[in-house]
């Protein structure tokens, strides 16, 4: 009679035990596979199952860290914008002082591969479409962005000023609207024509638009500074 292996005596069965990680640690591996999951198979089948399997942990960690799976999906939704701002901060830290070149700066880092990849765009349309069931995933996955939208407007602003237009304020609304809804076209051009799409075409178009605008402030390369 042949003896049965113990846990340890099976490589293949101790490596499907879940691992034991910090609380930091464990939350970020839930996160983590929630993303991956709604990558590789979609918001609707992203269960609680499939994310515990993805990061390897026990099902009660989902409960334990986050009470259920919506507040999951939040964290997940945060976790997301979170990377999205902090490669924008990094951007800018390296970027001029110049309203213009905030502008510039912002546009780039948006239609760069850092942001703008398969990814991210799934990820990105995948909370939106979710965010009218959801009003908690909203905050994270606004088309209108408090904080990207009022930092593109103040240096619209600013421009505008520059410029001589007579109601800045005005005029940079609508250049702010203008600027963040191409940003969101070429989003999804990327999701529906990513092997055609091209970073370098898509900023272009964007600048082509501000050059007519602000003719002092942009051409088709970008920012114009004297």
């Amino acid at each position: 009679m042949k003896k049965k292996l113990s846990t340890k005596e099976n490589p293949k069965q101790e490596e499907r035990q879940p691992r034991r990680y910090s609380s930091e640690e464990s939350r970020r591996l839930l996160i983590e596979a929630t993303l991956d999951s709604i990558v590789d198979v979609g918001f609707s089948s992203t269960s609680v199952s499939e994310i515990v399997t993805r990061a390897n942990l026990s099902r009660g960690m989902v409960h334990l860290y986050f009470d259920n799976k919506d507040t999951l999906l939040v964290a997940a939704a945060k976790h997301a914008a979170e990377v999205y701002f902090r490669n924008l901060s990094d951007q800018l830290e390296s970027a001029g002082s110049r309203p213009q070149e905030i502008i510039e700066t912002v546009i780039l880092s948006d239609l760069g591969e850092a942001l703008l990849n398969e990814r991210m765009v799934k990820i990105w349309f995948a909370f939106r479409g979710e965010a009218h069931a959801n009003k908690a995933i909203t905050q994270f996955s606004d088309t209108r962005d408090e904080q990207l939208r009022g930092m593109i407007f103040d240096a619209f602003v600013e421009v505008a000023i520059e410029q001589g237009e007579p109601e800045p304020a005005k005029f940079a609304r609508d250049t702010t609207h203008g600027t963040l809804a191409l940003l969101e076209g070429m989003w999804t051009d990327f999701l529906l024509h990513s092997d055609s799409f091209s970073r370098k075409s898509a900023a272009r178009i964007i600048f082509r638009f501000l050059s007519g605008v602000y003719p002092q402030h942009f051409d088709l390369d970008g920012a114009i500074v004297k």
